[in-house]
């Protein structure tokens, strides 16, 4: 028996023909699935593009980030050599006195590298913020205990004046606290609640959650779809629910870690691909069918299962889905799209990399999500045949020990789906975020850059390529009111620090002619405009 979600006695408003907007509410007619066909020269183009999508590190400069991190390193073992003989500094990090003997947590480097390198440069990252993350984004101010080791902050009460805000996922701008999505939210903590306090399979849904499954799945162009209340765990609950040990996973060198959790938790042997290769692809895809399952005597796997993403946070890449469709096809694989960052914020009408690479939905077996990026909500989904979506019901932890997605938060999602997809009010936001995006990259190419990604990408990475000019480069651009993002090892390559900027469809003009003013003069200064 399947469960599914309890019915209630509400009855589902049809969809009207006609878009109309009245009180907040945006009402649909034809919600079907919007097919754009787009010209094979276009395909072929991004194709090419994608070749040209991480352009190589300037030697000279990967040899000075090594260094940076070899003198580091260095430091950091004469440090805890003397911290034998000395008493550490208060405000360092180190273990609490009941837990000496406990076996340790992380590996041996882990612990090394957040001693002695992480501590240092810690202000970069975790700094809370005072009200929502839109256009511009106020932060609390906060002063390091000890200047030297940023672990312990001590907060003055004052928030400083809000910056630019170009490190927020807020690709169409509907992270707001006013218009329609703001108010619908409301309005439903008035009919509902402010949480579902139980899980799918327990108590059912709420009517808003359920209208949003109707609605995901139109959009996406599925038969059926669910939603669950938290986006990575979206990932790392259902994909052990689609295979087990006697199953192949051919996962993206770069997936996020949800998909990694997820593929860790299921058991499955995991074999990863170098990123948006499809020619590694195919190579270990033939072998996975020649050789089988090891672990059985060389049987035929029971299921082969690819995972790849949309668009790749880290390095603003799009993933070659035509050609890794063909390839699913050729050799009777399954295809699980991971869309957090590509629905909304790509494709013609907003519906993602399917749309972007003209292929039909169906052709990918599950299709995942989150509302959390272009929606300015939380949580995410999963669609696919109904089928898969009955059997996810009831075998997904995310639907037996998770709570519900909220009435609030899927009030928010809901009516951001409806604008996205049905509004020319949705159209001008993903036109508008097109414009910035081509706008930045040709700019930032221009002045000398070193720029990853694709051009339709609304994440620029930056490459900076030294450790300490990364820590540098965030501090000058707040101090000229940017709010921005860095990355660097152990979450990218020792030589490729980078500053991450996500473009969103609320920046005006100005916004973007001063964030490049600010981002060439900075970039001047730290000497990484490789190629002016």
């Amino acid at each position: 028996m399947i469960l599914t979600p309890r019915q209630t006695n509400r009855p589902v408003n049809k969809v009207k023909p006609i878009i109309q907007k009245k009180q907040n509410k945006i009402h649909v007619k034809n919600n079907n699935y919007k097919k754009v066909t787009i010209d094979d020269s276009l395909v072929k183009k991004r194709q090419e593009e994608l070749t040209n999508a991480r352009p190589a590190i300037p030697i000279f400069n990967a040899i000075l980030a090594h260094i940076n991190i070899l003198i580091l390193l260095v430091y950091g073992t004469v440090n805890d050599f003397l911290r034998i003989f000395c008493p550490p500094n208060k405000d360092e990090p180190k273990p609490a006195e009941d837990t000496q003997k406990f076996t340790p947590l992380y590996q041996s480097f882990e612990s090394f590298f957040t001693r002695n390198m992480y501590i240092r440069i810690r202000h970069c990252w975790n700094k809370p913020i005072a009200g929502v993350p839109g256009r511009k984004v106020a932060l609390l101010e906060r002063k390091p205990r000890d200047k030297r080791w940023f672990w312990k902050f001590d907060h003055t009460g004052k928030i400083e004046e809000p910056k630019l805000n170009f490190s927020s996922y807020n690709y169409l701008g509907f992270a707001d606290t006013s218009g329609p999505c703001a108010d619908n939210a409301v309005e439903s903590v008035k009919s509902s609640s402010f949480a579902a306090a139980s899980s799918a399979s327990e108590l059912g849904q709420n009517t808003t959650a359920q209208e949003l499954e109707q609605y995901t799945a139109s959009f996406l162009g599925t038969e059926s779809a669910m939603v669950f209340g938290m986006g990575f765990a979206t990932n790392s609950m259902n994909i052990p629910a689609l295979v087990d040990s006697k199953c192949l996973i051919l996962s993206d060198e770069c997936n996020h870690a949800s998909i990694v959790n997820g593929c860790k938790l299921s058991g499955a042997t995991v074999r990863v691909f170098k990123h948006n290769n499809t020619d590694d692809l195919e190579m270990k895809l033939r072998h996975a069918i020649l050789k089988g399952n090891p672990k059985l005597n060389h049987r035929p796997w029971k299921k082969v299962l690819i995972i790849i993403e949309g668009i790749y946070s880290m390095e603003g890449t799009i993933c070659n889905l035509k050609s890794i469709v063909a390839l699913k096809k050729q050799y009777k694989a399954y295809l699980y799209l991971d869309e957090a960052h590509s629905i909304g914020a790509i494709g013609e009408t907003g519906r993602g990399v399917c749309q972007y690479w003209n292929v039909d939905p169906k052709d990918v077996d599950l299709m995942m999500g989150t509302f959390t990026k272009s929606f300015g909500a939380a949580g995410g989904y999963i669609g696919g045949s109904k089928a898969l979506i009955d059997h996810l019901r009831q075998f997904s932890h995310g639907t037996t020990y998770a709570s519900t997605i909220s009435p609030p938060v899927a009030a928010q999602a809901l009516t951001a789906l409806k604008t996205i997809g049905y509004t020319q009010t949705g159209k001008d936001r993903i036109n508008q975020l097109a414009k910035n995006t081509k706008v930045m990259r040709r700019a930032l190419k221009e002045a000398g850059f070193l720029i990853f990604g694709c051009d339709e990408s609304p994440v620029i990475p930056v490459i900076i390529c030294e450790f300490c000019k990364m820590e540098e480069f965030q501090k000058m651009c707040a101090k000229y009111g940017l709010a921005v993002v860095v990355v660097s090892f152990p979450a990218t390559p020792l030589s490729e620090s980078r500053a991450r900027l996500c473009l969103s469809a609320s920046h005006t003009d100005e916004d973007i002619q001063t964030a490049l003013d600010v981002i060439t003069e900075v970039g001047t200064e730290l000497g990484i405009r490789y190629f002016s």
